[in-house]
């Protein structure tokens, strides 16, 4: 009789255990097929995701004059990247003030763009294998050179005077890379954005600054108490950066500055910020 009693309560036990299964394993089908809606929005490119906000977010930089420098007087940034900025603003939107401009250095510029704080770099960026595993890059829009700016007064004359010199660069910069690989004998220190490494070599804490070539005429433009020497001793091609894989905007990119050139828009930016139509 007591064996009667227990069996229906074993029978209810089994059935309860199996709808309760079956529960559990609709759940985790659910959770796994598809995505919500964050999933969806990373998965948009930014093409889609610039027409739906109706702005271009553009990384560029705030301190580099003729390609990215903001006038403390009226708050406006201007340059050659900045130019390039509302163009593909304009192709993308048809309007080239639809563009948002947000400040990055080099140690910043690809951090905000893998974390979607920026939609693209445009800031002086140097095409590099290292970087291309973090970012894809559009075809070169610039040619430049790493070299050195000095005091008119100074001894030195290139890399082969740089022995026990202190030589100023920026972090996260292909410069500070380089000059420690052709230099090793000299001494680097690295500051946050070009501003800064300027404003420490006039106050002689260092000797030299290098970067890039056309950075450095900026610098020299703004005070020509500082000369240029030692010639280009690296090629630096400049691209813009997008997020890995999306193949799609760097497309959009390249047709851009396809289409600048073959107008002449591009030749007549070069002049107007670099002094001279392009070779």
């Amino acid at each position: 009789m007591k064996n009667v009693l227990k069996w229906p309560s074993f029978v209810l036990v089994l059935i309860l255990s199996l709808v309760l299964a079956g529960c559990s394993t609709g759940e985790e089908s659910t959770n796994s097929s598809g995505g919500g809606d964050g999933e969806n929005a990373a998965a948009k490119g930014t093409i889609e995701q610039i027409r739906e906000r109706g702005k271009l977010i553009a990384g560029v930089k705030y301190d580099t004059k003729l390609f990215g420098l903001k006038d403390p007087a009226s708050g406006e940034v201007e340059g050659f990247d900045i130019d390039i900025a509302k163009a593909l603003a304009k192709q993308i939107l048809g309007d080239e003030t639809k563009v948002e401009l947000k400040e990055v250095t080099s140690k910043t510029r690809i951090p905000m763009l893998q974390n979607g704080d920026i939609d693209i770099i445009i800031a002086t960026m140097t095409i590099t294998d290292e970087r291309k595993e973090q970012v894809d890059f559009s075809d070169v829009y610039f040619e430049a050179g790493q070299s050195l700016l000095v005091k008119n007064d100074s001894a030195i004359t290139g890399l082969e005077s740089l022995g026990g010199v202190k030589v100023l660069a920026v972090k996260g910069s292909t410069s500070a890379q380089n000059i420690r690989e052709k230099a090793p004998d000299a001494e680097v220190l690295e500051f946050d954005n070009y501003q800064d490494a300027f404003t420490a070599l006039k106050a002689g804490k260092g000797e030299a600054l290098t970067t890039d070539n056309i950075i450095l005429i900026g610098m020299q433009q703004t005070d020509n108490n500082y000369k240029l020497v030692g010639g280009n001793f690296t090629s630096e091609p400049y691209g813009m950066a997008i997020r890995k894989g999306d193949t799609a905007f760097v497309e959009e990119v390249n047709s851009l500055l396809k289409s600048m050139k073959d107008s002449g828009e591009y030749d007549t930016l070069h002049e107007k910020w670099l002094g001279s139509k392009p070779e």
